[in-house]
């Protein structure tokens, strides 16, 4: 699926990020805990969070994920906006709350990094 048909689906404002709405992404990973995104999120996915500070695009860029997805219809700040700009890592704002964002997505074909915790993920490292 691409950002672009995930902007669809979530009818979602796309804030930083309209020239990567091609980019293709096949699973997704939802938190608020950063600490849980770095525990458990794979490259090359989707975060859906409510997080909104800086600290969601250095996440985001320590992990390659492809896009973040902030829920409940949250903004980021401009020191945000600024920073996932010049790291090229797309944001989108859908007014959904992460349960439905999630569910929508799933529901479309997108799966989630893992399954369960104990898991191994598709790199062969066990979450």
């Amino acid at each position: 699926m691409t950002l672009r048909e995930v902007k669809e689906i979530l009818e979602a404002e796309v804030i930083v990020g309209e020239e990567q709405l091609e980019k293709e992404v096949k699973t997704a990973f939802s938190a608020d805990l950063m600490s849980d995104v770095l525990a458990f999120a794979t490259a090359g996915s989707l975060l859906l969070t409510g997080v909104t500070n800086p600290q969601v695009v250095r996440t985001a860029e320590i992990l390659d994920i492809a896009a973040i997805v902030m829920v409940r219809g949250k903004r980021p700040s401009q020191e945000t906006i600024q920073l996932a700009r010049e790291l090229r890592i797309p944001i989108l704002s859908t007014r959904y709350i992460l349960f439905e964002a999630s569910g929508k997505l799933h529901a479309r074909g997108i799966s989630g990094c893992i399954e369960k915790v104990g898991e191994k993920t598709d790199a062969g490292r066990t979450i």
